[in-house]
């Protein structure tokens, strides 16, 4: 029987890295996001097709059983032995997945360019964890790690705000419809990051933590309720110097577009995937000029 699952994609607005240390962040689900569609396979085997986009694929194998269960470690196939992993976890967290099935077909079709960032992993966690009924925060946290407000925003259609709280989501829905969204573009840098690359040059730094947080989400807050733009830049942008104080970074405008006229943030592992951008004029020529091309009003990005 043909089962169809799907997950939203995801941008964090507020909170990036300090989210992990118990901050308050924004996340917006994203229109863009994924699907997992299955069907009944043969042989004690999944057999695996995920497309882009574009209709073309990305990664196709065949996954035996025996390596779930073993958590095999394809050493010359990196994307296989993050999958392999994540089919363990989903495994130990219900072993009937394995146990009541003679395998699998199953194809993850994108409805955004895999590169993008905005949540390849953490829509496939979610879908899997619809498909075989199991919570997608503990199979994130037993795999792939990180602070789980992707999944939050996989799970929702209205922006929330995430915290952890003893290590554990908590999720708010918010009331956030900017009226000035007209002014408000995100930019692909196309400088894809690593996010546990990140984490853990965040830890490696570890500032004053405890001290920003309250800082955090005091500006968190006033980006939600922010009635203007100017407000609402403003906030933006003391989230940046914050943010670099702590990582030992410059801000994204500092180091890319000093001569920009308007606000920029980083959004996310700091250097790549997407920035918010917030400006009185539409900046997309601007930003082609300077080779990128991607420019993405508000109204076509967030759910």
């Amino acid at each position: 029987m043909k089962q169809t699952f799907y997950s939203n994609g995801k941008l964090l607005i507020t909170g990036e890295y300090v989210v992990l240390d118990g901050a308050k962040a924004l996340a917006l689900p994203t229109k863009f996001g994924q699907n997992l569609v299955v069907n009944e396979g043969k042989n004690n085997a999944i057999s695996w097709k995920s497309y882009d986009s574009d209709g073309s694929v990305w990664f196709e194998s065949i996954i035996s059983f025996d390596s779930i269960l073993a958590k095999e470690d394809f050493v010359a196939d990196k994307i296989k032995t993050t999958l392999v992993e994540i089919l363990h976890h989903t495994y130990l967290l219900n072993p009937s997945f394995i146990t009541q099935s003679n395998g699998y077909e199953i194809t993850t079709e994108l409805t955004f360019p895999k590169f993008w960032g905005l949540g390849t992993s953490s829509t496939l966690i979610n879908n899997i964890a619809q498909w075989q009924q199991i919570d997608a925060f503990t199979l994130l946290r037993n795999s792939f790690g990180g602070s789980g407000y992707d999944v939050a925003c996989a799970q929702n259609n209205t922006p929330i705000v995430y915290e952890l709280q003893n290590g554990e989501p908590v999720i708010s829905t918010v009331d956030f419809q900017p009226t000035f969204a007209d002014k408000i573009h995100f930019v692909y840098l196309n400088k894809k990051q690593s996010s546990k690359i990140a984490i853990a040059n965040y830890y490696n730094k570890q500032a004053n933590i405890q001290g920003a947080i309250p800082v955090i989400n005091a500006i968190t807050k006033t980006i939600i309720t922010s009635a203007e733009p100017k407000e609402f830049a403003n906030a933006l942008q003391q989230h940046e110097i914050e943010l670099s104080a702590i990582l030992e970074m410059e801000t994204v405008k500092e180091a890319l577009f000093p001569d920009f006229k308007g606000t920029i943030k980083s959004l996310g592992a700091w250097g790549g995937d997407f920035i918010l951008v917030i400006a009185k004029e539409n900046p997309t020529a601007y930003f082609k000029e300077r080779g990128y091309s991607i420019v993405i009003p508000y109204t076509e990005m967030i759910l």
